[in-house]
Order: structure tokens, then sequence, then C-alpha cells
């Protein structure tokens, strides 16, 4: 990974809002500036230098995995060290017009306050401004050539779990023994973990969007819907298919047709330059036209990366901009409560010319 060009970017970012020192305390964003991956950290930086601020127990580790900034080992807060160093150095080079910005997405009331006490009081009420609009996160929104290829290999390694499930599932395991051995599987493969509680619901519980696995027994007949991902070298996939267990009755073909035209609709949609809302449209409108509206009741999907889910949103009325570089999930969804639900979700890289799918496993109607 090329952290330097990362901390380049950011310092534009913050030259053009005028910042002269900026607090990053969000480990993900931590992460994408430096490569630290411990759990307590916070990075401070200025127009000329960077410290990566963690505790004892990340001595070897940050030595080993920190790029573009300096260590500093502390024994208290490294949010406060990271606070009080930059005051130094903010207050030196401008002054008493010199601040700091933060992000007040990541950071809690009580926080800010514990670091304002920090402070020298003359300091505590005008140092600390919240940023108009996160600057880590936006640059994490644009993938570069090592990122796409991670994804794209955490996608495929998804995808092999899927296959392998296919000669798995059966009518009676629970639902838990599904999502065990899919974790299980994903483990000896190389992941370093889920990107998230795996999804498993089957027959009538297949119309919880948000199905976590349980002790039910899959049907001998009915759908079963698989979310899941997986987190490769510190970047997430997820991939979401609905399989039928014994023969599929005609409703339950039609919707499964009409989810499935609806999201291959939502990846044609998918291109540099489109707003956001336009490609939830052109899988929405899919399902209005089969009168389904009510029943798809989430956004048709959202971006990915070091988190599973970061900007931008794929929903009704947003207006961002797809980029080049930007990684989507497209994921419309019937639901009919007490019957069965349907979702179909592929990861897809935003390009010039088009959406390019990262998880290539079959869509059309697998019945075990």
């Amino acid at each position: 990974m090329n952290y330097s060009k990362r901390i380049g970017a950011l310092r534009r970012k913050m030259a053009s809002a005028s910042l002269p020192g900026l607090l990053v305390t969000h480990l993900p964003d931590v992460r994408y500036l430096c490569g630290f991956t411990g759990s307590n950290a916070a990075v401070a930086m200025t127009r000329r230098a960077v410290r990566l601020f963690t505790d004892g127990r990340y001595t070897t580790q940050a030595a080993e995995e920190v790029s573009g900034a300096k260590v500093e080992i502390v024994s208290s807060s490294p949010a406060i060290a990271a606070v009080q160093w930059l005051a130094v150095q903010v207050t030196e080079a401008a002054g008493e017009t010199g601040v700091v910005g933060f992000d007040s997405n990541h950071t809690s009331v009580a926080e800010l306050e514990r670091l304002k006490a920090a402070l020298p009081g003359k300091l505590r009420r005008k140092l600390l401004v919240p940023l108009e609009s996160p600057l880590v996160e936006a640059l994490r929104w644009l993938k570069d050539e090592d990122e796409l290829a991670i994804m794209a290999e955490a996608a495929a390694l998804g995808c092999s779990l899927f296959d392998h499930m296919l000669g798995f599932i059966q009518p009676g395991l629970t639902e838990a023994t599904v999502a065990a051995e899919l974790e299980y599987q994903a483990r000896v493969r190389g992941a370093e973990a889920m990107s998230f509680e795996s999804i498993v619901a089957s027959g009538a519980r297949s119309a919880l969007p948000h199905g976590r696995a349980t002790s039910a027994r899959l049907p001998r007949r009915g759908f079963l819907t698989l979310d899941f991902g997986v987190i490769l070298k510190g970047y997430c996939s997820d991939m979401t298919r609905t399989v039928c267990l014994g023969k599929p009755s005609a409703r339950e073909r039609e919707v499964y047709g009409a989810v499935l035209a609806a999201q291959e609709a939502g990846v044609a949609a998918v291109i540099a330059g489109a707003e956001c809302g336009a490609v939830d449209e052109a899988a929405r409108s899919i399902l209005r036209g089969a009168g389904m509206a009510e029943a798809f009741s989430h956004s048709t999907g959202h971006g990915v990366g070091i988190e599973i889910h970061e900007a931008p949103r794929i929903g009704a009325g947003q207006k961002t901009k797809l980029a080049s570089g930007m990684v989507i999930t497209i994921e419309p969804g019937a639901y009919f409560a007490g019957e069965f639900g349907v979702r179909i979700e592929d990861m897809v890289a935003v390009t010039r010319t088009g959406g390019q799918v990262l998880t290539p496993s079959p869509k059309a109607l697998i019945e075990l």
C-alpha cells in the first residue's frame, strides 16, 4: 500500500480546508493512513509531520506495521496524547489562530470533553473544531489498484465458500450448523474473520432481511438465504444468494425472477457519473412494476471497503455520484412476512465504462 500517497492526499485536503492540524481516531481511518491494525491508536497530522500514538501492548506490532508515520508509545490515552502533541505543533506554527479538526461522526460528546480537559485552559474552547465533512473517509471511497485487487480476492473467496455450501446444505441441518460450516471454511481458506455476523435464514425466516442463524432446521422445501462476507488483508467482501430446497412453487419462481431482474437492472445502471438514487431506482422500478414495491424494504446497496458499510448509500433520492474506484453492493430483495423472502447481492466495482461484478457466482435459481 502506498501510505505516503494517502498522507499526501490528506494533506492537500487539510490545506483546502485551512486546517493546520488533524486528529484521526476512527481505527479504520488509522489503518488506511499508516497500516496499523491495533485496537487502540490515534493519528495526529500537521502539514509537516505525522504521528501514530498507541500503547505499550503494540510496541512491536506498530514497529512492524506502521508506514509513513512516526510511532509514539504512550502510557495515557493515545487520543489525548495526540491532541496534546497537536496543540504544541499547531500553536507554534499558527499561534492562537491554529485549530485541529476532528471527525464528529466518530467522537462522542464525552470523549470530546475528555480531550478538551487535557488541554491548557486557553485552548479548550477553540483548538478542536468538528470537520464539515470527513476527510479520511472521503479518500477511502475511491479504491486504488492494490485495494481493488485485494477486494477481488476477498470476493473470490466468498464465491468459493458459496460453491462449497451448495454441497453441504441439506434439509434437517440447523441454520447455526450451516453458519458454522461457512465460517469454519472461511478461516481454513485464509479469511481473517467474517465481515459481519453471517445471515442464514430458511423457510419463513427468509422473510427477515437480517435473519441471523438460529437453531431452526432447514425445511425440505423452501428458500434459504445466505448473506455473508469475509475479511481478507483488511478488506471486506459481501454477497447474498438465495437458493431453494426442493421444488419452488410458481409464486416463489415469480418472486425470485423479479428480484433477479431488479438486481441485474441495478448492476447494469452502475457507471461512473451515475447518481446513487438512479441506480436504486433502476432496481426498485422493476419490483414496483411487478407489484412488489412494498416488499422491498431497504436500500439497494452500500459502499464496501475496510468497513463492511461505507459510503456511498445506494438509496432512493441519493444525489451522490458514483466514481471510478468505488466498490458498492447491489442487493434488492422482496420479503413476505410469514411466507418467504428473496435477496440477491453482488459486489460491483465502479468504472468509467460500467460496473465490474466481483462476485460472479451463479444467480439463476438453484434447486437443491
